[in-house]
Parts: C-alpha cells; structure tokens; sequence
C-alpha cells in the first residue's frame, strides 16, 4: 500500500533530490534499440574471444599458475570491491551497473582496447626512437593512452545506458573504481600466467607468485585510483540532467588520470635504472595520487551528501532519525565515527552501528519510493523504532 505524504517544503526538497541523483531508479541494460547496448557488447565479446585464444595456447602448460593467480586475485578483488561499495555510501549504485562496469573493464578496456593499441604504438616508438628508449619510456607515452581513454569509454558507455541512474560526477568516480578494478584483476591474472613461463615453465608456482606478489603490492595505487578520477571527469564532460557539462575539469580530471598512469609506467626511465631513484619517484607517485583521488572524492561526493541530508531531513524532523544521527548520515566518514565512538561502552556503541545502517535502509527505501510512504518504507521506520527501544531497554 502507498500513501502520497502531504506538500511541505521539506518533502519537496526531498523529491528534488531524489529526482536529481536518480537515486533508487532501477536500470535495465538490454536496451536493443540503443547503440550503447550494441557497442558495450561488442567490445566485451570481442575482449573475451581473444583472452580465450591466448588461455587456449598456455592453459595446458601453465594450468596451476593460472590456478594460483586466478584464487589471489580473487580474494584481492573481493576485499576492493567492499571498500568500493562501502564508499559508496549515498545513491548508491545499482549492482547491474557495477557489475557491468567492472566486466567492460576486466575484458573489453583490456583485450579489445588496450592490448591492440599498446603494442601498435610501442612498436612504433621502437621503430622511430630505437629499442632503449622504447624500453625506458614506451609504456609511460603508451598505456596512459589507450589504457585510461578505454577505461573511460565504459563509463562513457554506461552514462547513456543508465541515463536515469547515472547523474554525478561522483556516479562516474564509483563506476570508474570498479571499471578499474575488473581492468586490474584481469590484467594482474595474466601477469601471472605470463610469468609462469620463466625458466622455460620449470618452476613456474614460484615465478608466478613472485609477479603476483609485486602486483598486489602496487596495485592499490593504480588502475582503480586512475579510473576513478577519470571516471568523473567523464560526467563533467558529457554532463547530465544533474550534472552541467564542465569541460575544463573534466579534461582535467581525465588528463590528471593520464599523467599520474603515464609517470608511474615511466619511472625506469625517469629514474634512469638507479634502484633508489626509481623507488623514490614511486613513493612520491603515491602520495601524490592518493591526495589527488582523495580531493576528487570529496569533491564529488558533496552534492550526494546534501541529497542525504534533503531525503533524510523530513524524518529528523518528524522524530524517527535524531539531528546528530541525520548529521553523521549525511557527514564525512570522520562524522560516522566520532558519533559511534560517542556511545557509552561497547554495546552503545554497537547500537548506535545499528541505528546508522538501519537509516540508510530507510533512505535506499524512501529514494526508491520516490518519498512516498510504502510498507517498505513503514517497515524501515518500524526497524529504527525497535532498534531505538533496544537500545533504551
């Protein structure tokens, strides 16, 4: 049963943000009729054809590398995608898209984008400027291009198949971690397996390890941070119902993207072979980039928390959610914590988790409701109720 709540100020500005992020629309990406559609299947089809012709040509001899990469990798993936998901704390995004979006990445940006144009383009460096600088700096001028211009083309992509879901920079920033991270796991896989034929396979567990090991150590700062930045930068690009189209920083963004990548892929070079150099440059690459993706992030993530605190307002006002639990709902991670931390004791503490997960649901079900009282929305609030009387008994 739906009930249409009655016109207050609060509630309109509730239904203007829920409109305005599209958070809780569903989306559908068999959509025939769309070029996008056709598009985003043939380059993920073609990218799994040809993953498939090289497995097919190495499986048989280097199966248990292929084993053992694929098992770490997976257990890497799962642990990003949480703390993907957990950031995506606000309009959350529909699980379809980020599964599609990780997909594009983990096949389409690799095999059908990126590997034709990266060897193209390091063949002709060789050719033009000789093999030592192909080697010290071809991947630097190569991989930023093809590699964060195919990335950024899934979430291209998926802009115009989700128009009513995809609305913020911050909506390109998610899907552009998870394009990202499909492009990383995938990509470190064969890494893997690629390794495995050192010393003409005879110990092929310990060299493919070794090349894991190394992925896993340096890939936090790569692919995912790279997308994401560039994945907003998209959104300002193309613009959207709720986004103005903002040229400026979105070239910027995608450009920042490029940089960050292309420095990273040429630090042999910059460092000119010196062991300590290179490491020097590769810290100080790090740094940089978590500072920048963080920027990015809290700038983005803005309009979504002031579309929290609009959805979620009407129920601070009406005694379901308290000010200080509307504030760290809409607030910083900073703000979720310090209002946990302030319970009185373990279980208090506990609790007040509790309470936070159980307003989010609530939103999740209002934005889907589009603010009207449904029972899933009765529910929620009965939720919060219950927990609150928990918490006083």
């Amino acid at each position: 049963m739906t009930t249409a709540p009655e016109t207050t100020p609060a509630l309109d500005a509730r239904a203007a943000a829920i409109e305005r992020t599209g958070w809780g629309r569903s989306v559908s990406l068999w959509q025939p009729r769309n070029a996008c559609f056709w598009v985003y299947l043939l380059g993920v089809g073609y990218g799994v054809w040809v993953l498939l012709g090289m497995l097919n040509q190495t499986i048989r001899l280097y199966a248990p590398a292929l084993a053992a990469s694929a098992v770490v990798f997976a257990v890497y993936a799962v642990l990003f995608w949480w703390f993907t998901a957990r950031i995506d704390r606000y309009s959350r995004q529909p699980l379809a898209l980020v599964v599609a979006a990780f997909v594009w990445g983990g096949f389409a940006a690799t095999w059908a984008i990126a590997l034709s144009g990266n060897s193209a383009l390091l063949g002709l460096y060789g050719k033009l400027f000789g093999q030592t600088f192909q080697t010290d700096f071809g991947a630097g001028l190569t991989a930023p291009l093809f590699e964060e211009l195919g990335k950024g083309a899934g979430v291209l992509l998926l802009v115009y198949l989700a128009r009513r879901v995809v609305r913020t920079a911050y909506d390109g920033f998610i899907l552009g971690a998870f394009v990202g991270l499909g492009f990383e796991i995938i990509e470190d896989i064969s890494y893997g397996l690629n390794s495995a034929a050192e010393q003409f396979g005879s110990n092929q567990l310990s060299t493919s390890l070794g090349t894991v090991g190394l992925r896993l150590l340096t890939g936090f700062s790569s692919h995912i941070l790279y997308s994401a930045i560039a994945g907003a930068g998209v959104v300002y690009l193309v613009g959207t119902p709720a986004q103005r189209r903002r040229t400026g920083p979105g070239l910027g963004l995608v450009a920042t993207a490029m940089v960050l990548h292309g420095l990273w892929d040429a630090n042999v070079g910059l460092g000119n072979g010196n062991g300590p150099t290179v490491l020097a440059l590769m810290a100080a690459e790090i740094l940089a980039s978590f500072a920048i993706v963080l920027a990015v992030f809290r700038h983005t993530v803005r309009p979504e928390r002031e579309a929290m605190r609009a959805v979620m307002a009407p129920e601070a006002d009406s005694g379901v959610i308290t000010p200080e639990e509307l504030d760290a709902l809409a607030g910083t991670g900073k703000q979720r914590r310090a209002y946990r931390r302030a319970g009185h004791g373990h279980a208090d503490r506990r609790a007040r988790h509790h309470r936070l997960e159980a307003a989010h649901d609530l939103a999740d079900q209002l934005a889907a409701s589009m603010g009207t009282d449904t029972d899933q929305v009765r529910f929620a609030r009965a939720e919060l109720d219950r927990l609150r009387s928990a918490r006083r008994a």
